[in-house]
């Protein structure tokens, strides 16, 4: 099961608990109608809360169900409070990619762990400074483009400034080297290109879908280095910016000089 099956199963899981909380009894038949899932599923599913100690059980006959036992409670005895906050970085790390139905998740798991310190003391935001307003909104279209397999157009400024009009097909989304990419296969190129999302602008996701074509292992290579030439270069710098060298570069790879300034050797991508 992939990563955004896993986090539809939990978000099920959550609320089938939820709904056992708050009612005493609930038949596996509204459970399935509720999620438009097979009996086969739910009844899955129920096994599944047991065994993670969930005190779930059912019972026969015309008034018979599933139910949870009185008085019961999600609490450090199934999940341990370092695992809640665990849970809650990772659910709060896909929150800022705008995934669906995380605030749904959160809001849930904030009234079940009512005993849970607060969860505002971590923050994470992928949009780069002096971005624009609206640069969330764009990361959820291209995000529910790629979910949905739809092709989107979009404005594209290249490292020469030179604007293009593109319609592609996009694939995944990529987070290397402090920076938003997406990977997708450009009609108007006629190939598999990577795009840096800060240079996207005027995202439209249109209603056409596409089939995910087969990436040839020259593209491939290719993509690795994001299409440009790999280029070695040794820097020098002077000692006041040291601090930023250590942002950007791993302390092995900085050589310092007998005159306090600093070498660097890398290979990066052209531009």
């Amino acid at each position: 099961m992939g990563n955004e099956g896993k986090i539809i199963k939990l978000n099920r899981l959550f609320e089938i608990t939820t709904l056992l909380m708050n009612r005493d009894t609930i038949t596996a038949r509204e459970l399935a109608d509720r999620f438009d899932m097979s009996l086969r599923t739910i009844y899955r599913d129920i096994e599944d809360l047991s065994s993670a100690g969930v005190p779930v059980y059912m019972t026969r006959g015309s008034s018979g169900g599933i139910s949870l036992l009185k008085d019961y409670t999600l609490n450090k005895t199934v999940i341990s409070e370092l695992e809640i906050e665990s849970l809650f970085v990772a659910l709060k790390t896909l929150e800022v990619t705008h995934y669906p139905e995380i605030d749904r998740i959160l809001n849930k798991l904030g009234a079940l762990f009512r005993n849970t310190r607060a969860t505002d003391w971590v923050e994470i935001d992928f949009t780069y400074w002096g971005s624009l307003p609206d640069e969330k909104n764009k990361f959820t279209e291209i995000k529910r483009a790629v979910l949905q397999r739809r092709v989107i157009n979009f404005s594209y400024v290249n490292t020469e400034g030179v604007g293009s009009n593109r319609y592609v097909e996009p694939l995944k989304l990529l987070y290397k080297g402090n920076a938003w990419y997406l990977v997708a296969y450009c009609r108007y190129r006629s190939e598999h290109r990577v795009f840096r999302i800060s240079r996207i602008k005027n995202v439209q996701v249109t209603g056409k879908t596409f089939i995910q074509r087969e990436i040839s292992e020259a593209e491939n290579e290719r993509m690795e280095d994001f299409g440009k030439p790999l280029t070695r270069l040794k820097l020098r710098f002077q000692p006041e910016v040291l601090s930023r060298l250590y942002d950007d570069f791993d302390d092995v790879y900085i050589i310092k000089n007998a005159d306090q300034t600093l070498d660097v050797e890398t290979v990066i991508p052209e531009d």
